[in-house]
């Protein structure tokens, strides 16, 4: 039997899917600095659906991973409205698909809490992920 809880991660995986996957990498991809933390190993999917800084943080790398999980939270919140979802099952639906679209050699985070570097293998995801 299905919970509310599960009917709305549901229903939220459904529209980001219908809506061509979730938009959040979709503009930081288009900052340089991003691509080359990314890159780097020094930012990585995290499984609550934000970006988190692996390792040592500076101003700048702060600067960046803030403004990406600014925007982040505007599209869950707009989303998770029209899905009739919290914005925290929104959030976690679009962390388990960016997990799912590393690429080998980028960071994500396991489900355990701990950074994983990807590889040819599928990511270690959370058990709720659709």
């Amino acid at each position: 039997m299905m919970t509310k809880m599960t009917k709305s991660v549901l229903a939220a995986a459904a529209m980001a899917t219908a809506l061509g996957g979730f938009a959040a990498p979709a503009f930081a991809q288009r900052d340089p600095a991003y691509a080359a933390a990314r890159a780097a190993g020094q930012v990585g999917e995290k499984m609550d659906g934000y970006l988190g800084i692996v390792g040592a943080a500076t101003p700048a790398l702060r600067g960046i991973v803030n403004d990406i999980n600014i925007k982040r939270r505007a599209v869950y919140s707009e989303r998770a409205k029209a899905t009739n979802a919290t914005i925290e099952e929104y959030a976690l639906t679009a962390g388990c698909q960016a997990i799912l679209a590393t690429t080998p050699g980028e960071k994500y985070q396991a489900p355990d809490g701990s950074w994983q570097t990807r590889t040819a293998a599928p990511p270690l995801r959370d058990p709720r992920c659709p």
